[in-house]
């Protein structure tokens, strides 16, 4: 997607860094999770397998959030019309609503928080999340 109006660069770059951010932090998260979930389950035999678990089971439904969210924001980079400043903004808010880590909040905030205090990499990506979404004053 081309921008057209050159109040969106900033903001536009912001989006396609947090996409690229997502992306690695879905990454960890997953294997996170993974990772408790054989402590807890038993080993998980195959790629095949973890797929279906990822996509099924409920252990990983609160990950899903996070799966849509990216969705969201690569339909909105390819769409055909360019994006305004006002669809831009409102992804980032988005994201700063889905990416809060609240040790007594909701089910995804609560894990969220949980991994964020076991996992240094997934801590590390967080502050990379946070400090891009940091409104400029």
């Amino acid at each position: 997607m081309t921008v057209m109006d050159p109040d969106l660069n900033i903001p536009f770059d912001r989006l396609r860094q947090l996409r690229a951010i997502l992306l690695k932090l879905h990454k960890a998260l997953l294997d996170s999770e993974k990772i408790l979930y054989e402590q807890m389950h038993g080993r998980i035999r195959s790629s095949g397998e973890f797929f279906q678990l990822v996509v099924e089971h409920e252990w990983f439904n609160w990950l899903r959030a996070i799966s849509k969210f990216i969705v969201q924001i690569d339909e909105a980079l390819d769409a055909k019309e360019p994006m305004t400043l006002g669809q831009v903004n409102g992804l980032l808010e988005d994201a700063r609503q889905l990416l809060r880590p609240v040790e007594q909040g909701t089910e995804f905030e609560k894990r969220y928080y949980q991994a964020i205090q076991r996992d240094p990499n997934i801590a590390f990506m967080h502050g990379q999340v946070t400090n891009l979404l940091r409104v400029p004053s």
